[in-house]
């Protein structure tokens, strides 16, 4: 397979270096809880955009334990169901707790929901801001999907279910984001 010009996959330090740098900002809780949403599950940002509280909390209101994202909030019809990580889930309490009013998880100083070329830009400028070449909003999406996939079988599970969590309609495409690993593939050279 030939090289593409794909985003860059995030390591756990650029991971913790993001997120310390958004913490800082002028809107922490919005911030951190959009980056955690392409980091920890996987979002596009049409899909960040997009996602409104019934769709992370329960009947009564409560935040759930997963995250339903409808096909009207994502690309075509990729409407999944997505396990809220705890660290996630956090923020998302944390954003819920600030009282906001609009039926939208991600608002704007000026609007009651923001467009997905806000949250591109908004990824642009945190990268920027922390230094990482080649990073985009896509990113995220890519370590979750990546991670997702070195991870899955120490939980009995297989790239179906990477699949399933990303959206996909073919498993080509799923394999397309996940990026190799030169460490195991030296490694797995080196048993030979």
């Amino acid at each position: 397979m030939g090289l593409a010009k794909q985003a860059k996959v995030l390591s756990k330090r650029q991971i913790a270096l993001t997120a310390a740098l958004l913490a800082q900002t002028r809107y922490p809780t919005r911030n951190v809880a959009i980056f955690l949403l392409s980091v920890k599950a996987g979002l596009r940002a049409k899909e960040i955009a997009g996602l409104t509280w019934d769709m992370v909390t329960d009947a009564e209101g409560n935040l759930g334990t997963s995250l339903h994202l409808r096909n009207e909030a994502s690309k075509g019809a990729s409407g999944r169901v997505i396990p809220l990580n705890k660290e996630l889930r956090a923020a998302l309490q944390g954003l819920r707790e600030q009282g906001n009013a609009s039926p939208y998880v991600i608002t704007t100083e000026r609007s009651q929901r923001t467009s997905a070329s806000a949250i591109v830009n908004l990824f642009a400028a945190w990268y920027r801001a922390a230094g990482l070449q080649g990073c985009s909003s896509h990113s995220g999406r890519r370590t979750f999907i990546t991670n997702a996939a070195r991870t899955i079988s120490t939980v009995g599970g297989s790239l179906r279910d990477v699949q399933m969590l990303a959206g996909h309609s073919a498993l080509s495409t799923t394999q397309r984001y996940i990026e190799a690993d030169a460490e195991a593939q030296r490694r797995v050279v080196e048993l030979l």
